[in-house]
């Protein structure tokens, strides 16, 4: 692969000039300049000129500015030329141009994958183990006990992506995003995930979408993949940042601005003259990638900052000069056009952003840091701090561990370590094994800290607490993106804040809430006042990246030969067997399974924590199914009425019972059904377990086309307060399937067990393609008709 240094960039420029003409004068100069993707794939090239030519015809046809989400959404379009683009209505056919996977999901969409019949993926994919490892003790002995006990697993996605050719990330390598935002992401990249956190590699520019597996399974097999056409927030950044207001104020900003659900539909975008002063750092964490990743929690389908010059010099620390001097040859792609127009715009001064930390119980709860005290005061929440966590997949790049250890060193040096708990998690090997060489590991260590595994750990609920009891009313600080009830460990009483690594390590040596380190003063063993000064770190190490050790399994050239087995009496991995296709005829006298009141995320409706084990195997996994949601009838969890039998029991008792019987059954919910992770296991449980309807007042992106993938239907009140009318021993029957067609609703009779009845209008966004999955089952049933 040719190199290219920026003096050669610049020279180029001075002579082939700038905009359209440099871009079509210096087309035959830059076709023999092939770069790769990554250095995993030497033979996947980075095509920059199918995206020019695209984002031309795309622009021509609008015949306007475009913004950079449309510039790389539409610049990946199967067909530029006739495709329909209206912003929030229609669907897109899009070719990505890579898939990564978590262990936890990637279980169930290389079984997916499996049951296509196709030999081997059509796009570079990758595999990556962070997700089954639990935090116990620390990090060398946590992962030696992951490696045993889910040694199957390990196995299962080790060969089968040999087989299938896909990379395999070995368990201790990281986080998925960390590992993407380091090897894979670069500017105008359009890549899928199979976790709702892959819109951190915007930090780099990048549009990275959180999908369900069956979606994956599309790109890998080369189908084009649909997403309804984003709409597209601008947020304009003005000003810059200082002082204990860090990247991760921005988001926590906006997410009090938008809520978990004012993103739904649409790419949030940020420009502005604020962008430079926010750093693109390493991993997923800090900076830019941490605005992005954590984006999700405001439902936007992904977050993306514009090309810059901390792009190209973080590029260039992650060994990637070629690309960053590509980047700069097709600069003008990677940006807004001058004039482009956003659906909406939230402007956000940095100069006047305050340090803020969010919760408990909702990523939305925005409170500054100087009143989080006097809030918790009035609501009751414990003012304790804990446990204070930093790293995971939005915050542990080796500026946040920098400005971390920068609080814990002042404390150190007046003599203090934490008052409450700590624990830090690495992103990734490289980061583990840099904090660890530059002597920041041993300061936060030395202050009371525990590194745990490069893994996501207590983030995503893999935390064995024990310092508390189930039930004890408790607050934890974190820098995670979630902070839903019980995300973390089980514990449906834990008040989980979220906050940036500096704040967290501020509160964790405070060891209350009402500690403002702007304003507070600490009092060292020696009676001695003083105050914490604002933290500084270096954004990138002066050293180079020490990548620590190599835990990344290439696939053979050729995997035909390989076999990838799966033992019948497994209880962790189990073979798929296709749904069952539409009958023809309308759906008859459904049971409400539960009527599902107040937030409903997917950790509500498929839990985390102890149950990733079976994620490969849907009946076993099958018995978390809403298990978490509040049913409306009594208010409790896991309770619900049999009306077979008039007897109470869990959710997925009933639901297995009702199945047994060949009695269909539907799902009754509130507002953004299903936001939160990206996890497809919500949507197979319900049509495992004889589901054939969700109807709700709205859903969140991902969980809603899930739910059509897996041959469900995903319906929507027309008028919401129609939610109030279904009862919990209604029979539904839905009508209109015989015509069933896109934007034509679907209507429901409800019978009441008084003998009256409703008739309730349904709304659906199901689209051509989507309709023709439902009528053979599930998508994959579909893909197996069209080979045939």
């Amino acid at each position: 692969v040719p190199h290219y240094s920026i003096s050669t960039i610049g020279l180029s420029r001075l002579v082939l000039g700038h905009g359209a003409r440099r871009l079509h004068v210096s087309a035959a100069y830059r076709a023999k300049a092939q770069v790769s993707m990554s250095r995993f794939e030497p033979t996947s090239f980075i095509n920059y000129e199918k995206l020019h030519s695209n984002v031309n015809i795309v622009r021509k046809r609008l015949n306007r500015p475009l913004t950079l989400s449309e510039k790389i959404v539409y610049g990946h379009l199967d067909d530029p030329h006739n495709q329909e683009i209206d912003r929030g209505r229609t669907y897109l056919r899009l070719r990505p141009d890579r898939v990564a996977m978590q262990d936890a999901t990637a279980q169930m969409a290389m079984l997916q994958f499996i049951s296509s019949g196709l030999p081997k993926v059509a796009v570079p994919s990758t595999i990556h183990c962070d997700h089954l490892i639990e935090a116990q003790i620390g990090g060398v002995k946590d992962l030696a006990r992951a490696k045993e006990v889910n040694q199957e697993v390990y196995n299962f996605l080790s060969s089968a992506g040999a087989k299938y050719g896909v990379g395999f990330w070995k368990p201790g390598s990281g986080i998925i995003h960390q590992i993407i935002l380091e090897n894979y992401a670069y500017p105008g990249v359009m890549l899928i995930g199979t976790d709702s956190h892959t819109p951190n590699g915007g930090g780099l520019g990048s549009i990275c979408i959180g999908v369900g597996g069956a979606d994956a399974v599309d790109v890998m097999a080369g189908i084009p993949w649909e997403l309804k056409c984003p709409k597209v927030i601008g947020v304009k950044l003005t000003g810059t940042l200082s002082g204990w207001t860090s990247p991760k104020d921005v988001i926590l900003k906006v997410a009090g601005i938008l809520t978990v659900k004012g993103g739904t539909g649409a790419i949030v975008e940020y420009h502005g003259p604020g962008v430079d002063s926010i750093s693109c750092t390493v991993f997923l964490c800090a900076g830019m990638a941490t605005i992005c990743n954590m984006g999700a929690e405001i439902g936007a389908t992904t977050s993306v900052f514009p090309y810059n010059h901390r792009m190209r010099t973080y590029l260039e620390k992650t060994g990637r000069g070629e690309i960053a001097a590509l980047s700069d040859e097709y600069s003008d792609l990677l940006v807004p056009d001058e004039g482009c127009e956003y659906d909406q715009i939230i402007e956000l001064n940095l100069d006047e952003l305050k340090p803020h930390i969010n919760g408990p119980f909702t990523p939305d709860l925005a409170h500054p840091v100087s009143k989080v005290g006097a809030e918790a005061e009035k609501n009751g929440w414990p003012l304790e701090v804990k446990v204070g966590l930093i790293g995971s997949c939005t915050n542990s790049s080796y500026e946040d561990m920098g400005r971390a250890v920068s609080v814990a060193k002042q404390a150190l040096d007046k003599g203090l370590k934490c008052k409450a708990q700590f624990t830090v998690t690495p992103g990734s090997e490289q980061i583990r094994a840099t904090i660890e060489r530059d002597g920041y590991s041993k300061i936060l260590g030395d202050v009371g800290g525990v590194v745990l595994a490069n893994a996501c750990g207590p983030c995503i609920g893999q935390w064995d607490r024990r310092d508390i009891k189930k039930g004890d009313k408790n607050t934890i600080v974190t820098s995670f993106n979630r902070n839903f009830t019980a995300r973390n460990d089980a514990n449906p009483a834990t008040h989980a804040f979220v906050t940036s690594p500096e704040i967290v390590t501020a509160l964790a040596i405070a060891g209350t809430l009402n500690f403002n380190p702007e304003t507070d003063y600490l009092t060292a063993p020696n009676g001695e006042k003083f105050k914490l000064q604002p933290p500084s770190a270096d954004e990138l190490p002066k050293r180079d990246f020490d990548p620590g050790q190599d835990t990344y399994q290439h696939p053979p050239a050729d995997g035909t030969s390989l076999r990838v087995d799966v033992s019948p009496q497994s209880n962790r991995l189990q073979l798929l067997e296709p749904f069952d296709k539409w009958s023809g005829n309308d759906l008859e006298d459904l049971l409400v399974l539960i009527k599902v009141k107040g937030k409903c995320t997917t950790d509500h409706i498929s839990a985390a924590g102890p149950w990733l084990k079976f994620r490969g195997h849907l009946d076993n996994i099958s018995n978390n199914m809403l298990i978490g949601a509040v049913n409306s009838e009594n208010d409790a969890i896991n309770k619900i009425k049999n009306h077979l039998t008039g007897e109470y029991g869990g959710v997925p008792d009933v639901a297995r019972h009702y199945k047994a019987n060949g009695v269909s059954w539907v799902a009754v919910g509130d507002d953004n059904y299903g936001e939160g992770s990206s996890r497809e296991h919500a949507a197979l449980e319900p049509r495992h377990l004889g589901g054939r309807a969700i109807i709700v007042k709205s859903f969140a992106r991902i969980h809603e086309t899930n739910l059509k993938k897996q041959g469900l239907l995903p319906l929507t009140f027309a008028n919401p307060s129609d939610y109030d009318k279904i009862l919990p021993d209604d029979k539904i029957s839905i009508r209109g399937l015989k015509t069933f067609a896109p934007g034509k609703p679907l209507t429901a009779v409800v019978k009441h067990s008084d003998g009256s009845e409703d008739t309730l209008e349904l709304n659906h966004t199901f689209n051509e393609t989507q309709i023709e999955w439902f009528k053979a089952g599930s998508a994959l049933n579909r893909m197996k008709e069209l080979q045939h």
